[in-house]
């Protein structure tokens, strides 16, 4: 597909869903092209992963940072890159309103529940405790309130009698890596098609 939505990828640790964004071109071709992956972590693995796949990397330690000061450095390496489109990928910091107004509507995020159940971490465990038959996934467009904005994908996991919080992440996991990209892909195709 000509005209690929230039997408930066945003990590704090292994980059597993990043590796499923980068990899998702072996299966299909995607609408959009991963031009950055930034991080908050220098030594985050996925930092790594994605030199292997010979992507562009960027990494700064919010340490010692207002939130906002912090949001200005990555804003200004995203406009750097010309990027179009923010997906967060186990991203674990809270981001600063102005970063979020400046990239309304272009930021989309994978969450582990079926939102708007279980926003926020443990959600694993809540949904173990609940006595939910599912949990799952989402994938939605970040907004101010956090893990809020419109769904734009889930995909539901069957929650077992032997499950505890750690064997239903794994499971939950592959379904994010198998939701995100055909997700990301479908926005993507969404946002070149708008006149």
């Amino acid at each position: 597909m000509a005209d690929k939505v230039r997408v930066a990828v945003l990590i704090s640790g292994r980059g597993s869903n990043m590796q499923a964004l980068a990899e998702y071109k072996r299966v299909a071709d995607p609408a959009y092209e991963i031009v950055l992956v930034a991080s908050n972590v220098p030594e985050a693995r996925g930092l790594v992963l994605a030199r292997r796949f010979g992507l562009k990397v960027w990494s700064h330690s919010h340490k010692g940072l207002e939130r906002a000061e912090f949001d200005r450095l990555v804003d200004a390496e995203l406009r750097r890159h010309d990027v179009e489109l923010v997906a967060l990928a186990g991203y674990m910091r809270l981001l600063s309103p102005e970063f979020i107004r400046a990239w309304e509507g272009r930021m989309l995020n994978v969450h582990p529940s079926l939102l708007p159940l279980y926003k926020g971490l443990d959600t694993h465990g809540r949904a173990l405790r609940a006595g939910d038959e599912y949990a799952g996934c989402s994938v939605h467009i970040v907004t101010d309130e956090l893990d809020d904005g419109p769904v734009i994908a889930r995909k539901k996991v069957r929650i077992q009698a032997r499950d505890d919080s750690e064997s239903l992440a794994a499971r939950v996991l592959e379904a994010e890596h198998e939701l995100y990209p055909r997700a990301l892909d479908a926005f993507c195709r969404r946002l070149r098609s708008e006149p």
